[in-house]
């Protein structure tokens, strides 16, 4: 679960879907604690996060004015449709499955008519503080699972104007707040219950997906040097097709 958690948290395929899915292949019932689990395993994401960009985080003060700007419809939305989220649609395999399937066609679609400009934004200091805002409203629709946070959010980069590299590297740092307030809040919400066994099970999780995060950063943002997100589109329609053929 860490090495899934950690290769595709911030890749367009939603790491939530792989996460709740992989959990039906190993046969991993859906336990309130497996479902805070879930959640709680993306901090391992966000250190990496944290690590990679150690620079950028610790020298710019603007740069966390623009992340809040982004972060803060996530966390008024995440916040109101929190219960409805873990309670209803976590439990609701179609729906993911489904999401992750058209996913994939919006994305191929979106790619064949998209063309990056010369005059696109280069660059996250030049980021408008409205346009980190709308960016925000597009992550936000990433609280339906399947839906793909790294993807709603580069999407919606890309729809305003911003350059691919551009765009992928504020999803990467604007992860931080939003899953560190995620994972927070859902500590909070349980009461800090879990067993030591359960706590143990969280830090291998984490501890795993930390050094795989890293690694799928890198590989990220080799990838958009040449490429666009088509692939990603195939693969989440193989992926919905495969789930609807055998586990729906």
């Amino acid at each position: 679960m860490g090495i899934v958690e950690g290769f595709t948290e911030f890749l367009p395929i939603s790491s939530t879907a792989h996460l709740i899915l992989t959990a039906k292949l190993l046969k991993i019932p859906q336990s309130d604690f497996v479902k805070s689990f879930e959640i709680i395993i993306q901090l391992g994401a966000v250190l990496a996060v944290l690590w990679y960009y150690r620079k950028t985080i610790f020298s710019n003060l603007e740069f966390y004015k623009k992340i809040f700007a982004a972060f803060l419809p996530t966390a008024i939305l995440g916040f109101i449709f929190y219960k409805i989220v873990k309670n209803i649609l976590l439990d609701e395999v179609a729906i993911i499955v489904w999401t992750v399937l058209l996913g994939g066609v919006v994305l191929i679609i979106f790619e064949f008519f998209h063309t990056e400009k010369s005059t696109d934004i280069e660059s996250i200091e030049k980021i408008s503080y409205w346009k980190c805002f709308l960016i925000g409203i597009f992550q936000a629709v990433a609280i339906v699972p399947g839906v793909s946070r790294a993807a709603a959010t580069i999407l919606g980069g890309l729809l305003l104007g911003l350059k691919r590299k551009t765009i992928v590297e504020f999803s990467f740092l604007l992860a931080l707040p939003t899953i560190l307030a995620a994972s927070s809040y859902d500590l909070l919400k349980s009461g800090f219950s879990f067993s030591l066994d359960q706590f143990g099970v969280l830090l291998a999780g984490f501890t795993v997906s930390f050094f795989i995060a890293i690694l799928s950063i890198k590989f990220l943002l080799k990838f958009i040097e040449k490429n666009n997100f088509i692939l990603f589109g195939f693969y989440r329609i193989l992926l919905g097709l495969v789930f609807i053929l055998f586990l729906l």
